[in-house]
């Protein structure tokens, strides 16, 4: 996460609360209501300041009194009659409106909203029970200076026009919808994608829900609950999601909270666990990998004693001279390609990638670099997005090409996907590497900005932990020429790549509970999404702790990991007594990253 919250980050939710009955196991309670409530305080809950726009009653009624003390509620002033009311039946896993009142909603005018809402992160507009009306406070929104706009949408108004609904799409850079609303609009999963730039979240019950950013999807893993009732679920995902995605969270990650917010939601009735006072919820950890915080507090003071640590300021002979012209469209281009440097055999890790360029024997990451760094005089183009988007294979296997001729490089498919891909959304998006430092440098929070802007390029959006993204911002900040500078109190998130693993692992930061887990990574083997998950996520929240508790920057702490290679490599037994984490290693040199293809790091 990024540690930057001296702004306060600001939603306007626009729509509806209502007067509801809920028909529970036959029982029929009052409730607060509306997909403009649950949103909104969600959202509020989730850590972020919000403004609800919706017909405001007066007197205030009684299941709505705590409305007021949790968001800001601005609108046209109604008598409680004039109020929206529904009467929800959950039954059998089904939802029925067995009464429908919108009331005072169906006259709500756009000319009502204040005239300035540049203030606001993000707006968001629910249904409001015609898709015309929606578009039109969409427009209304971006007339009065919107920055950035969400919607949703409900299956009655996808049968009445599938047309329009893709319209708001087009319109909004979030759009929210459940699994059947997607089938409802999409002929099939194929069908589903959003155009650069933008991002769509489907919810699917009790399989979870995804994320899709361009055509890439994103599948998120439903949070444990038991379902007491579903009203404004979906809602309620909606608003936690919208709230950490201006907090500056993946969007991916902003699903993962907002999952467990859901299923915690939808144990009491209604908006009941919204109105309460305790902190959200967490995203669960897996428990077969758990956080050591004594050992955690250890490597910190450890890392805090050494003086002599500094980041690293990324010159060597194997990357740009300073003051290159290139350098930054150079970092952009590298720094995508940072991942799979390694063989396979027998379903086992074979091999890291080392070999001989530019008559140097490079591994990994700095091979990589060097197989650029011959480009920058010979093909400088090859760093433009047009380039980039129509790199073929022929050009990759040239590139990554060793001294003597030998294709090297693994999984060089992958590599020359996310070349293209990269150059793809570029294009699409219209941006250049100086742009988005641009845009970025002269927000309020220009680490933020960079990061969310990444998470909607090719290549680097994909991953939920932001390696590749992290990695970028940390080289532009650290390079002598300050290519980026973060703002004040903005800090790195952890770069958590498979060096990271292997001596969170060895050092036993993190902790393999589980026997099964514990051997696969013994043994070398191949493992699953699931299970690379649960030794990464772990891995993140305990690096996540060092600077903090050392008083170094996330720099400094990335740059012992990194290095740590040198000191516990991979395929040769560790220089314990050669190594400065000796004193407070838990010594499990018998451990190593999960291994599992990927083209996050």
């Amino acid at each position: 996460m990024i540690k930057s919250r001296q702004i306060s980050e600001k939603i306007l939710v626009i729509g509806g609360a209502s007067l509801d009955t809920l028909t529970i196991n036959s029982t029929d309670y009052s409730s607060a209501g509306g997909a403009g409530l649950y949103t909104a305080l969600a959202a509020a809950k989730s850590g972020v300041e919000v403004t609800l726009f919706s017909p405001f009653p007066d007197p205030m009624p009684k299941r709505l009194e705590n409305v007021t003390s949790i968001v800001h509620w601005i609108g046209p002033t109604v008598t409680p009659d004039k109020m929206p009311g529904f009467h929800i039946v959950q039954e059998e896993n089904n939802t029925i409106y067995k009464q429908s009142f919108f009331g005072a909603e169906e006259t709500l005018s756009p000319n009502d909203l204040p005239n300035d809402l540049s203030d606001f992160e993000l707006i968001h507009v629910v249904p409001l029970g015609h898709t015309s009306r929606q578009l039109t406070f969409i427009q209304a929104c971006k007339d009065r200076g919107a920055k950035c706009i969400s919607a949703g949408t409900g299956k009655p108004l996808i049968k009445d026009n599938p047309h329009l609904i893709h319209t708001v799409i087009n319109e909004s850079d979030y759009f929210f919808m459940n699994d059947e609303e997607a089938n409802a609009l999409f002929s099939s999963n194929i069908e589903i994608k959003t155009d650069s730039g933008k991002c769509l979240f489907i919810t699917k019950g009790r399989q979870g829900s995804s994320v899709y950013l361009g055509d890439h999807e994103i599948k998120i893993n439903p949070a444990p609950s038991i379902m007491l009732d579903p009203t404004g679920a979906g809602d309620t995902f909606c608003g936690a999601t919208l709230a950490h995605l201006v907090i500056g969270k993946h969007p991916a990650m902003a699903a993962m909270n907002a999952s467990v917010l859901s299923a915690e939601m939808i144990q009491g009735i209604g908006p009941e666990k919204l109105f309460s006072q305790s902190p959200p919820p967490n995203i669960k950890s897996d428990i077969r990998v758990i956080v050591n915080h004594e050992q955690i507090q250890k490597t910190a003071d450890l890392i805090s004693g050494l003086k002599d640590e500094k980041p690293f300021d990324f010159v060597t002979s194997s990357l740009p001279s300073i003051n290159h012209p290139l350098t930054v469209d150079y970092f952009f281009v590298t720094t995508l390609q940072q991942f799979s440097f390694w063989s396979t055999k027998n379903g086992r890790y074979h091999l890291p990638l080392i070999d001989t360029i530019g008559g140097e024997e490079l591994k990994g990451a700095f091979y990589l670099f060097m197989a650029y760094t011959k480009l920058l005089n010979s093909d400088p183009d090859y760093f433009s997005p047009e380039r980039q988007a129509n790199s073929t294979m022929d050009e990759m296997k040239k590139l990554f090409c060793s001294d003597d001729g030998k294709d090297v490089m693994p999984a060089i498919e992958m590599h020359l996907q996310i070349a293209q891909r990269y150059g793809k959304t570029m294009l699409e998006l219209g941006w250049t590497p100086q742009s988005i430092l641009h845009e970025a440098q002269h927000s309020s929070t220009p680490l933020k900005s960079l990061l969310s802007m990444l998470d909607h390029l090719g290549g680097y959006g994909e991953d939920p932990l932001r390696k590749k993204s992290s990695l970028l911002a940390m080289i532009l900040n650290n390079r002598p020429e300050t290519y980026f500078k973060f703002g004040n109190n903005e800090l790195l998130p952890p770069i958590i790549d498979y060096h990271c693993m292997r001596s969170n692992l060895r050092m036993g930061l993190i902790d393999v509970v589980d026997n099964t887990l514990h051997q696969k990574l013994v043994n070398r083997d191949l493992i699953n999404e699931a299970d690379e998950w649960a030794v990464r996520y772990a891995a993140y929240k305990a690096v996540d702790y060092l600077p903090g508790l050392s008083g170094r920057s996330m720099a400094t702490v990335d740059e012992y990991f990194f290095f740590s290679r040198k000191r516990c490599p991979e395929m040769t037994e560790p220089d314990c007594s050669n190594c400065s984490a000796d004193p407070v290693c838990a010594h499990r040199k018998e451990l190593f990253q999960p291994v599992i293809r990927t083209d996050f790091y």
